[in-house]
């Protein structure tokens, strides 16, 4: 765990669990630090380098198997209120740890963790993100000047000739792209002169190393695990090309730009945060179903036509 910073302790922000809802979180809590509160964010240990990108944040991480009770120790009178965003882990500790404020959503599956539910909603044609914004926005905080949704400053320069492709999604293998299409995209990027690297993930088919082996040597094949260390490698490429994952959206809070495949999954929910994007998705009767597993014939992916996929490529390679 971090060591305490000097400011005040005003808010301790329970972060989501999930990446792609951790990435959605992080405009609302900028806006909470630069209203002048003093903020930190509670966390498991697997996302500690992920919020050490936002300065001045103080971040307090637990192991993975560490009991809520043991945490709430920790942190017990340490601070005024807490923001809470979902039941689970990060809930309990604030619960446990009598911190007397709690703010969050009011939902029914998290109500009992809080002293003071908050309006947090969104609707259906809306980003994310707006759940987020929106309690926050409950509690007066100013949520839309445009540096809370910028990129993260890793300090790291971007090559300009170099393009990440990652087939493998952690949201389960109805996600993913077939591996031929994967590799008709790669060799088009070789035959451009592209640098091109391969992201391997935990949690998908493992065609990452699929692809990287159809392609032969001289091809690099990166394991992005854990996904927080992943991020300086995610900031040295300037352009990413992913299934419907939690790189994505972890490449985007890095600064790389992306074009992401969607199947079943929204994008006009859930894709990567910034203007300087592009998703690509090929409409079917049956998505968004939102399922892991397809119950049918996966024609959300295997209908994704590689020209159109292509086509978006081309328009992103000559912005970036």
């Amino acid at each position: 765990m971090n060591p305490p910073l000097a400011h005040a302790r005003d808010l301790l922000v329970a972060a989501p669990e999930r990446w792609d809802e951790a990435c959605f979180a992080v405009p609302a809590l900028r806006a909470l630090m630069a209203s002048g509160l003093g903020v930190g964010v509670v966390c498991r240990d697997e996302q500690k380098g992920f919020w050490e990108t936002l300065p001045g944040l103080e971040v307090l991480a637990f192991p993975a198997k560490t009991k809520p009770k043991v945490a709430a120790a920790a942190i017990q009178g340490a601070w005024q209120a807490a923001l809470v965003w979902e039941a689970g882990f990060t809930a309990e500790v604030a619960k446990l740890a009598h911190i007397p404020r709690r703010l969050g959503p009011n939902d029914k599956k998290l109500v009992k963790w809080l002293t003071h539910p908050l309006i947090a909603k969104e609707s259906p044609l809306e980003h994310r993100v707006r759940f987020y914004l929106s309690a926050v926005d409950e509690m007066g905080v100013d949520t839309l000047h445009p540096s809370f949704f910028a990129p993260a400053d890793l300090g790291i320069q971007a090559e300009s000739n170099a393009v990440l492709l990652s087939p493998d999604s952690d949201f389960g293998p109805s996600y993913e792209w077939p591996l031929a299409h994967w590799l008709e995209i790669a060799r088009g990027l070789l035959q451009r002169g592209r640098r091109v690297s391969i992201a391997g993930m935990d949690g998908g088919r493992g065609l990452g190393k699929s692809l990287a082996n159809s392609l032969g040597e001289g091809i690099e094949l990166i394991q992005a695990s854990p996904l927080s260390g992943a991020l300086p490698l995610l900031s040295a490429r300037q352009f990413l090309i992913a299934a419907d994952s939690s790189l994505p959206h972890l490449a985007a809070h890095a600064g790389a730009t992306c074009i992401t495949l969607f199947g079943p999954n929204d994008p006009v929910w859930k894709r990567p945060l910034g203007k300087r994007h592009a998703v690509v998705k090929r409409h079917v009767e049956c998505a968004p179903c939102l399922l892991a597993k397809c119950p049918l014939d996966l024609r959300c992916q295997h209908e994704l036509e590689t020209t159109r996929v292509q086509a978006a490529i081309t328009e992103r390679l000559c912005t970036v």
